[in-house]
């Protein structure tokens, strides 16, 4: 056969610590390490997007944007990607289009090349916006890949022909590359070399697969896609790899060395690169941000159809609430929720809103308190669930209300301006609109911090009296 290189793309900048440690790498422990990750070889470095921005601003007191201009700045060779949930941006709502077109024009302008955008329910009408808007930022930068990513799930309708009509929907839309996302590892090795093939026949862009080793099974996974026709796949740095994060970068580029698929890549660079990345796991596990149990396989993953960063998060939120011990109750409960809410794939929105209903399930009997998002899903209000809702179940969950039938960003006006004119004392860069649209609760207190560090207010001051220590 012909020889093909495989691609990587690297996640250990971004789902690799969403995925083991709620995300909770800061820009500080990245930028040592940027340099020599330039100069691998990479087809990409995955590294914003995803639950990156929340917890910048939430938890890291950081900037997005400044951290993505500083990767930027630091890797100049290798494209860097990020991960975008359509309609949803990084968000958790539906925002109007002129908003979505803005954040890709203002990522690209940043320093993103390869957009990998997704829908949570893979409706093709919450991606077209998305696909239409990175194609566009070619103008600005001729890199710029439109990637869609579908996002893998199993259920009585998630045949491979389900994935090849998707595949195809993918292509006519215009995306530049496909990625098959299995989010909560429930690929096996022969069905993925099957699932792989049949798209491969179907399309002609290139495709790519994203896969959890959460249920020990990611590296045949990317074995299997890669013999059936697979051009990329995504790793991560070995020692925050496995797990709920990914298969390792340096044990993939090893098993393809000599090979018709060598990466071309050098074990001796990553294996300086993998020294770096040991501090960060000891000193994480050294300070419990990382969990040794997020480290060891469960084929459980294949029963319950969790991924690996909603099961970490799950995982904290009920130790919060002094909850623990209710986690293998509450992963029963999220296949019952799935189904009753038409099988949607669980990845960022939809893992938080099945999950979150499935504590409530668990923690205050069946549906008695149910979440506004988990009503909004149910009513069509983040696109076409896979399977049609029982009109019983949803009548019982959001009463009389009218269920939404259309794109749902088509019921709401643009909204750039009006959002701007919300927080006009707070704007320091044009991308702070973006970063308020998104988190409206939380971007005013980061905004708040962010002036006071630059004019040296204690963030103990009481503005109102004028007193602040000395």
């Amino acid at each position: 056969m012909a020889k093909k290189k495989i691609q990587i793309t690297e996640t250990v900048l971004r789902d690799a610590h969403q995925s083991l440690i709620a995300t909770r790498m800061p820009l500080s422990d990245m930028v040592p390490i940027l340099p020599q990750l330039d100069e691998i070889g990479f087809y990409s470095l995955e590294c914003w997007g995803g639950a990156t921005f929340d917890s910048c601003i939430r938890f890291l007191n950081e900037d997005p944007w400044e951290r993505l201009r500083t990767i930027r700045k630091h890797c100049p060779k290798t494209k860097l990607q990020m991960l975008f949930r359509g309609q949803n941006m990084l968000g958790y709502r539906h925002y109007a289009d002129d908003v979505l077109e803005y954040f890709v024009q203002r990522s690209v302008a940043n320093g993103i090349d390869v957009i990998r955008i997704f829908d949570a329910l893979n409706d093709i009408k919450n991606l077209q916006t998305a696909i239409n808007a990175t194609k566009a930022a070619k103008k600005e930068n001729p890199n710029v890949e439109a990637q869609v990513a579908m996002s893998y799930t199993t259920g009585p309708i998630f045949t491979t022909d389900y994935y090849v009509k998707y595949a195809k929907q993918i292509e006519a839309a215009g995306a530049d590359s496909i990625c098959i996302k299995d989010m909560a590892a429930l690929l096996t090795p022969y069905y993925t070399e099957e699932l792989v093939r049949a798209i491969k026949s179907a399309v002609s862009i290139p495709v790519q697969l994203h896969t959890h080793y959460t249920s020990g099974l990611a590296s045949m996974c990317l074995m299997k896609a890669i013999e059936a026709g697979c051009d990329r796949i995504d790793t991560a740095m070995s020692p925050l790899a496995n797990g709920t994060s990914h298969a390792p970068t340096e044990s993939m580029v090893a098993a393809l060395q000599g090979t018709d698929y060598d990466t071309g890549l050098d074990l001796v660079k990553l294996s300086e690169i993998r020294e770096y990345f040991m501090g960060l796991r000891e000193k994480y596990i050294k300070s419990g941000l990382l969990d040794p149990k997020m480290l060891a396989t469960d084929a459980k993953a294949l029963i319950y159809q969790v991924p690996g960063g909603m099961l970490s998060n799950l995982l904290k939120q009920l130790k919060d609430a002094g909850k623990a011990d209710k986690l293998t109750e509450v992963l029963e409960e999220v296949p019952r929720v799935r189904k009753d809410a038409g099988y949607p794939p669980l990845v960022t929105p939809t893992s938080q809103i099945v999950g979150t209903q499935a504590v409530f399930n668990v923690l205050f009997g069946k549906y008695k308190n149910c979440s506004g998002q988990f009503k909004d899903l149910v009513a069509g209000k983040y696109g076409t669930t896979p399977v049609a809702i029982d009109p019983e179940f949803r009548k019982k969950i959001i009463g009389d209300e009218k269920p939404v039938t259309c794109r749902p960003a088509d019921l709401l006006e643009p909204e750039l301006e009006k959002l701007r004119a919300e927080i006009p004392e707070w704007i320091e860069q044009e991308e702070d609109v973006l970063t308020y649209a998104q988190f409206p609760q939380v971007a005013p207190k980061f905004f708040k911090a962010r002036r006071d560090a630059r004019i040296g207010i204690d963030p103990q001051a009481d503005l109102k009296s004028k007193i602040h220590p000395v």
